[in-house]
């Protein structure tokens, strides 16, 4: 005898279950207890199934119940049963976070706690944020979103990026206008905030802003620090004219003044550094920033940007110290620094700063790279920081007439999953575009969906965003609507695994002819939607190679469960970002670049690229040529390497994965995380808490470029 549950379980019928059921409704405060009624009902609904030797459901028996109770004359105990029947199915249906919440209380929700390389899930206000984030997923998903696109986003079709803040009016990425905010003024936290006077007070005064943003937002943020050459001009005038008082002797005071600028240069910088990697947001971790560094000859402070990209880059080659006094690479702030014609070459004016650049990537990864001369081919002859890590915006004219990127931002982020759409096809390729074209179709209504939700929000919702220079000053209770379309924000079509869906359709990577061709395809048919979508809609469309910090292994997961191994596919563990060279497959660096220079091309809404390399600090000509290559063939790049500490041993080199998945000392075998300092590029940014299994297994299987 089995009983059908109410997930589809099939389990023993246990007639001692129903007994229970009654005896509590009997005795509860509307019930009326009749001794033996509860087992009677029990038996009899028992030998009856087995007489009729039916499989019965818990609805079937839930109904029996009953109205053996109201035959028994006992209605009162029939109404207390039905009560406790309603007051059980909220319990199940209201309540579906309870296993996540517990899990991430315990320890044992791995899927979550992995989630986020940089939020460490053991920390109570990380936990918090955390738990906030199960509930909004389970409102997003029960009242906000319509089921087919929750039946899509659960069984891997597409992925709703960002759920755990769904239900929130709130949005992506920017690029903040930190300019306008420094130069006019603020206010944080209700307290106005004047233009700064000094260098130092700039400093201190961005990251307090930097951190209000991240915790009015779910993404990164850059800040295109050119913005700070005002301040140190105004600390050097400030420093001279009290040497001058105090001298006399101009020279002398030149000396002295530069002297203290130079001091106030470098506690400016530590201030940015210290605070953006000590800051805890709202949301349990270091703000997702970015600093965007580009000497650009026309700025009116040109020698002071280059001083202050200079000490930046000398404090990142130091790095900051761990918990054991070691100085070890910071994850944040993300750092990017512009390849140009005034730095490029040997004999260019800022070349010296190419040269610190080289020498920081090659101890800390960071800087990564952008190309001018190719960015402005791209983007209309503009170069401009992406929002965070690899999101880039449209070119977009003010009412002037003006190109405008500073105080723009993305909506959201909706990925579509092509491996599933590549096993679904089973090689045939007119079938793997019928279904792309289908499921287009869902990611363009997530993107409604997001704009809708945040069309009718007010500017008090985020002052320091709306109201007070971050994105735009509109007055209290403007509406944000018309920042939202016209080409002003973005909404970006994701997407992940070219690779795989390449091996699935043609049986090659996409880096063979046929695979190539395929590729493209898939690529202008992205971009052909977003076309198509931006003029339907009005709202600027992008095409954007996903991150997938997780989501490569979430993806692999579900379609691992659902469609079994597949070699070369769900086997790995994980599925390869956007565009990307299959990890395991063996190229040099040039070939990776100009390779992926082709899909960065038509990713113009967010894309990035890397190499892998040994500890290079020995030979630093080498990624020097590799940086003059990026500057002529790519737009966007940057540099894997080793930075680890072990704080049992101190040692200090690569820290692997071992055959058991372990992250593993290879001096001292040391496996306990909490003494371990393992900093891998994740996605675009580093991540310091490590990584989900499938991630993992990713940065396992990485082979070097060079």
């Amino acid at each position: 005898m089995y009983v059908r549950k109410r997930n589809g379980d099939r389990v023993p019928f246990d007639k001692s279950k129903i007994e229970i059921a009654i005896n509590k409704a009997m005795h509860s405060s509307n019930g009326v207890f009749v001794e033996g009624q509860a087992k009677a009902i029990a038996d009899e609904i028992y030998e009856d199934a087995k007489a009729l030797n039916k499989e019965l459901s818990i609805y079937d028996i839930e109904e029996q119940v009953y109205y053996r109770l109201i035959n028994l004359n006992n209605p009162a105990t029939a109404r207390a049963y039905e009560s406790y029947k309603s007051v059980q199915a909220f319990k199940r249906e209201s309540n579906t976070t309870d296993d996540e919440i517990i899990g991430l209380l315990d320890q044992t929700n791995i899927e979550v706690i992995d989630e986020n390389s940089n939020k460490n899930a053991i920390i109570a206000s990380t936990q918090r944020d955390l738990i906030a984030g199960e509930v909004s997923k389970d409102i997003a998903k029960r009242k906000m979103i319509p089921a087919d696109l929750v039946e899509a986003h659960d069984s891997g079709a597409i992925h709703i990026h960002d759920l755990d803040y769904f239900i929130q009016p709130i949005f992506n990425c920017c690029l903040v206008n930190m300019k306008d905010m420094l130069d006019n003024g603020t206010v944080v936290n209700g307290k106005m905030i004047e233009t700064p006077k000094s260098f130092q007070v700039a400093c201190n005064v961005m990251t307090q802003i930097i951190a209000q943003i991240a915790s009015n937002q779910y993404g990164g943020q850059s800040i295109d620090i050119s913005c700070l050459g005002k301040y140190l001009r105004r600390s050097y005038e400030k420093n001279l004219n009290l040497c001058v008082e105090m001298i006399g002797d101009v020279e002398t005071a030149q000396k002295m003044a530069d002297a203290m600028t130079k001091k106030d240069l470098q506690s400016g910088i530590q201030t940015i550094q210290y605070q953006i990697n000590t800051l805890m947001t709202s949301n349990g971790q270091a703000p997702f920033v970015t600093l965007f560094m580009h000497v650009k000859d026309e700025d009116p402070y040109v020698d002071e940007v280059a001083q202050i990209i200079e000490e930046i880059l000398v404090q990142r080659i130091q790095g900051i110290k761990n918990t054991a006094g070691v100085y070890v690479t910071p994850a944040f702030p993300k750092l990017i620094y512009v390849l140009d014609e005034n730095n490029i070459h040997k004999d260019s004016k800022y070349h010296y700063l190419t040269a610190l650049a080289i020498r920081c990537t090659a101890k800390r990864m960071y800087p990564d790279y952008i190309s001018a001369k190719k960015m402005r081919e791209n983007y209309e002859g503009n170069v401009f920081s992406p929002m965070g890590c690899r999101a880039f915006l449209s070119p977009y004219k003010d009412e002037n007439g003006n190109y405008k990127f500073d105080g723009r931002f993305n909506i959201g982020v909706c990925t579509i999953n092509l491996p599933q759409i590549g096993i679904l096809a089973r090689g045939d390729e007119e079938k793997f575009f019928e279904i792309l074209e289908k499921r287009l179709d869902l990611v363009k209504r997530v993107g409604l969906l997001r704009y809708n939700h945040l069309k009718d929000v007010t500017s008090e919702v985020s002052p320091i965003h709306w109201q007070h220079g971050a994105i735009a000053r509109l007055v209290h209770n403007q509406h944000i609507d018309h920042l939202l379309k016209g080409g002003y924000a973005t909404v970006t079509i994701g997407y992940i695994g070219i690779y795989e869906a390449s091996m699935l359709i043609k049986g090659v990577p996409h880096t063979d002819p046929e695979g190539f061709d395929f590729a493209m395809k898939i690529m202008d048919k992205l971009n052909e939607k977003k076309e198509e979508w931006t003029k339907e809609t009005g709202l600027q469309f992008a095409v954007y190679g996903t991150p997938a910090e997780s989501l490569t292994h979430r993806f692999n997961t579900i379609d691992r469960n659902r469609f079994g191994i597949i070699e070369n596919i769900t086997d790995k563990g994980y599925y390869t970002n956007s565009f990307h060279v299959d990890v395991r497959q063996k190229i040099t660096a040039f070939e990776k670049f100009a390779f992926e220079a082709k899909f960065q091309d038509k990713s113009q809404g967010g894309c990035i690229s890397y190499v892998e390399i040994p500890n290079m600090s020995h030979n630093l000509d080498a990624i020097e040529t590799i940086v003059k290559y990026i500057y002529d063939n790519i737009q966007y790049a940057e540099f894997n390497t080793k930075s680890d500490y072990c704080a049992k041993c101190g040692f200090d080199g690569e820290i692997k994965v071992n055959e058991d998945g372990q992250w593993e000392c290879p001096q001292c075998h040391n496996k306990d995380k909490d003494t371990l300092t393992v900093v891998r590029r994740t996605c675009g940014y580093l991540g310091e808490n490590f990584w989900t299994e499938g991630r993992t297994k990713e940065i396992k299987d990485r082979v070097l470029h060079i």
